[in-house]
């Protein structure tokens, strides 16, 4: 029997167990597991699919996306896509509304959404050919805000939004200082798309031109260097807005021959185009460990390697069966089959192998571990294409020039070329942070371990919330194993023991092998000064990241969470 806590009993209970009309369909994890494997293997043409998706599901060794879980073999109308980018929103009133529909549809049918409100004309301006004054993006936003928080007032899969701007859209210090109010726009991700143009001026102490449209007439100028202090600043004091390093983002989209990105899905992970969509997995790395605890430990990275390559084709076959809750989305995300296969329990694999997180022989240990994740998955597509063509936006050579994907090793670059490949991207790594409860709770993502043992607020499905003792899975082990008077040996490390900046270089050595991006939050202390909280930012921008966010406990948001012996606050949101 695998371990099966309460905590991952309610977890699965509450948002991934089928039910139909009131009726359980799904007696055991086992059967759910089960029902996944069966649905995505029948998209297949040739049969033994499902009993290798099955092995890969099991233990949790490989956590598809929630709207995977909670969605595959159900029947239900619902999308097996976890989030999407929304499209461009026009500059009108019936833009706007249309828009707004878009995103309610694809929020009722369970996906996140992201959009950019920089195509909104700012405050104050005339709205041409109506005789109003324009209120500006961040009045609108605020549509949006109740709009999440209706269509997902009950339940026990919450709301999740991105919204970005424009550092130089002239209502930017607007939206920095949106979310002082803790009232306001709590169903909202924030973040502000910082080009390498404003990095410079910053660098230089320059002044900076706040226009609209994008080429249109400079509306007002400010100092550069004030403009960033004043987003750190609410970064500082609220934890939002994060920042977005976006012309980086767009030299190394695998796509950039044919798309622009504006935004990312809720938490990050994903930059999407217009109607694109966020198709996640995440294998869990303590199942590959061996020997835990033990001067033999090592990490199975074959079977990483092999469970990678199946869970690219779970992923893939995704696309041939899930619903869309717009033919926009329909069209956007098959043109391009991107794909998020990442990974989950860092944190807790290197406690099992005794490798401290943050020190230098875990990024060594991490990157290895992406790069075999990352080989493999477009080893696979590339193998995908063979056998089933493509994707539809592949064109080779420019698609061989792209900065990602001239990195890979030549024999990859060389069945590119001669086979094309499924998948347009294949890596990203998400929070991971439902997904990661139910698999016994290990360490969410790439995140290290928050707290061996401390109180967690469950949202059940009816909405209210259960309040639940929660220890982490690497904790939980050692001391089956050795009992509770050992002293945790050295490489038990929590988030309160790691550096910001060794948490940086942890997401850096990751994203050597990620094409997608990484959601990370850089966790510090109430007492971090204003300072170098500006330098981890810039610092994030010098190593070359895609963004950054770091969160400081605050009086508007409070602690994410909190050990045992203090006061415990709610889930955060998340877009399972």
């Amino acid at each position: 029997m695998i371990e099966f806590s309460e905590l991952s009993q309610r977890i699965w209970d509450s948002k991934y167990r089928w039910r139909e009309a009131g009726v359980v369909r799904d007696a055991t994890i086992q059967d759910t597991w089960r029902r996944i494997a069966h649905a995505l293997a029948g998209v297949e043409q040739d049969g033994g699919w499902e009993e290798k998706f099955y092995a890969a599901l099991g233990d949790f060794r490989f956590l598809p996306g929630g709207r995977i879980q909670a969605g595959a073999g159900t029947g239900h109308n619902v999308t097996l896509f976890n989030c999407f980018v929304m499209g461009a929103i026009e500059d009108s009133m019936p833009g706007i509304f249309e828009a707004l529909k878009e995103g309610a549809l694809t929020m009722q049918q369970g996906g996140g959404v992201g959009y950019d409100f920089s195509t909104l004309r700012p405050a104050g301006t005339p709205a041409q050919g109506v005789g109003m004054i324009a209120s500006g993006p961040v009045s609108f936003m605020r549509i949006w805000d109740s709009m999440c928080a209706t269509i997902l007032s009950t339940g026990a899969r919450r709301g999740a939004m991105m919204g970005t701007l424009r550092c130089d859209h002239p209502d930017i210090e607007a939206f920095i200082d949106a979310k002082r109010d803790g009232n306001e726009f709590r169903n909202f991700n924030l973040s502000v798309l910082v080009s390498d143009a404003f990095m410079h001026a910053v660098a230089q102490d320059d002044d900076w031109a706040l226009r609209f449209p994008i080429d249109g007439p400079v509306h007002k100028q400010v100092n550069a260097r004030e403009l960033w202090r004043r987003i750190m600043r609410a970064a500082y004091d609220c934890a939002e807005p994060g920042v977005i390093f976006i012309d980086r983002v767009n030299r190394g989209n695998n796509l950039a021959y044919c798309e622009t990105i504006h935004a990312t899905n809720p938490c990050g992970e994903v930059p999407l185009p217009a109607y694109g969509a966020c198709d996640l997995g995440s294998i869990n790395l303590t199942r590959f460990v061996e020997q835990p605890f033990t001067p033999g430990a090592r990490l199975d990275l074959d079977g990483i390697a092999h469970t990678a390559a199946i869970a690219t084709r779970m992923l893939d076959n995704v696309y041939d069966l899930s619903h869309f809750p717009l033919p926009q989305q329909h069209e956007v995300a098959r043109a391009s089959r991107r794909i998020g296969l990442g990974l989950t329990g860092l944190a807790d694999a290197c406690i099992m192998l005794g490798v401290g997180y943050g020190s230098e022989a875990s990024l060594i240990f991490a990157e290895d571990i992406m790069r075999t994740i990352c080989l493999s998955a477009y080893r696979t597509s590339i193998g995908l294409a063979r056998e089933k063509g493509a994707f539809p936006l592949f064109r080779a050579q420019e698609y061989l020039q792209g900065e990602f994907v001239q990195s890979l090793p030549q024999d990859i670059r060389q069945g590119i070329a001669q086979c094309g490949i499924r998948n347009s991207h294949l890596t990203s790594i998400a929070p991971a942070g439902t997904i990661s409860l139910l698999a016994n709770t290990v360490s969410s993502g790439l995140e290290p371990v928050f707290a061996y043992n401390y109180l967690r607020k469950i949202r059940q499905a009816d909405g209210s919330l259960q309040e639940l003792a929660v220890s982490d899975y690497a904790w939980r082990l050692f001391r089956n194993q050795f009992g509770s008077q050992v002293a945790l040996p050295p490489g038990f490390v929590k988030a309160s023991e790691v550096g910001a900046e060794a948490q940086l270089s942890m997401q850096a050595a990751l994203q050597k092998h990620v094409d997608n991006a990484i959601s990370k939050t850089v966790t510090l202390n109430e007492e971090c000064d204003f300072e170098a909280f500006v330098s981890l930012y810039e610092q994030a921008y010098r190593m070359g990241l895609k963004g950054c966010t770091a969160f400081r406990p605050n009086p508007v948001t409070g602690q994410v969470l909190e050990e045992m012996e203090k006061q415990c606050c709610s889930l955060e949101r998340e877009a399972d």
